[in-house]
């Protein structure tokens, strides 16, 4: 009875702008496009370059960025149809974005409180592809079944897998933070509702032609993911293939730990982020991102495979 009441419903992507380009991004129920904007909201206020590519200046303001982004996800975001009072204007606002930033210092890290959200786990194994056609129509797409062939079981006389996305929702309601607000009503389970994602597939433009298509697999770090090959585009000049090669980094509020990846940053970049206050823990790799960057100029299209991904590949016909 749900899956013959289920309709699919299209919904306008979350729009935002980051230094003269525009981003197009999935809308709730996935968190993606709106974490994302509030994070180059943020960074937009600094000279990311003049910081250096991971260095202990950047990976500090980025992960200052995330953890208030991921902060906002953990309140507000969940089902439209479900969340009425979504405050999505202020969440894009950059005002907003600037008065989050006031709250950065430089000198140290500030502190996640665990008494505030919990999470659950999201599973990593997700797929994504980005397409662009010879009339340049583009397409930025990213789809799961939460875990590896979802729930295991195949409607019979369909043909397709049904997924486990119940995991999604938050299994603890109630959970609430030191001033008794409930911090993450908006994705408690309820009947007929779609359930937070992070998914983030993303099309950047600028001047009304599209330059950049990527998006990735890779649960809660996907939001993250997206960000930095974005940044490695814009502010770091780096080619598609560069940007979705780099090191990379995670900070999801909660727990308050700062993954990066084991190539990733300098040991005396981390000895500053820890004496910041940052917990600093390695990681294997990140995320799959699959992007495309079209030359505004040539209209040369050039595909990015992640090198982290066995079995993506970046093809042109």
């Amino acid at each position: 009875a749900d899956l013959a009441a289920y309709q699919a419903v299209e919904r306008k992507p979350v729009e935002n702008s980051y230094r003269g380009y525009t981003l197009y991004s999935m809308a709730p129920p996935s968190s993606g496009g709106i974490t994302l904007s509030i994070m180059l909201n943020i960074l937009e206020g600094y000279n990311l370059e003049k910081m250096g590519h991971n260095s202990a200046d950047y990976i500090h303001v980025v992960t200052e960025a995330m953890r208030r982004a991921y902060a906002d996800r953990a309140e507000h975001l969940g089902d439209p149809d479900f969340n009425p009072d979504l405050p999505l204007e202020k969440l894009l606002d950059k005002s907003y974005a600037e008065a989050l930033r006031r709250t950065i210092s430089m000198e140290k890290t500030s502190v996640s409180d665990p008494a505030s959200f919990d999470w659950g786990e999201e599973s990593e194994e997700t797929t994504h592809f980005s397409v662009v056609d010879k009339d340049g129509n583009a397409v930025s797409n990213t789809y799961t079944l939460e875990y590896s062939y979802g729930s295991r079981i195949v409607l019979n006389g369909a043909g397709f897998l049904l997924n486990n996305e119940m995991g999604d929702f938050n299994p603890w309601p109630g959970h609430t933070d030191s001033t008794g607000l409930i911090g993450t009503q908006p994705n408690l389970v309820q009947p007929d509702k779609r359930m937070l994602s992070s998914m983030t597939p993303s099309i950047l433009a600028k001047d009304g032609k599209t330059i950049m298509l990527i998006g990735t697999p890779g649960g809660r770090t996907i939001i993250n993911t997206v960000l930095q090959c974005i940044l490695n585009v814009v502010d770091f000049d780096m080619n598609i293939f560069e940007a979705v090669n780099a090191p990379r980094f995670h900070h999801q509020w909660l727990p308050d730990v700062t993954r990066i990846e084991k190539w990733g940053t300098t040991n005396d970049s981390v000895e500053k982020l820890e004496a910041r206050g940052h917990h600093i823990r390695w990681r294997r790799a990140q995320g799959q991102a699959m992007g495309i960057y079209i030359d505004p100029e040539s209209n040369l299209r050039t595909g990015g495979c992640d090198p982290r991904s066995a079995d993506g590949a970046a093809v042109g016909y």
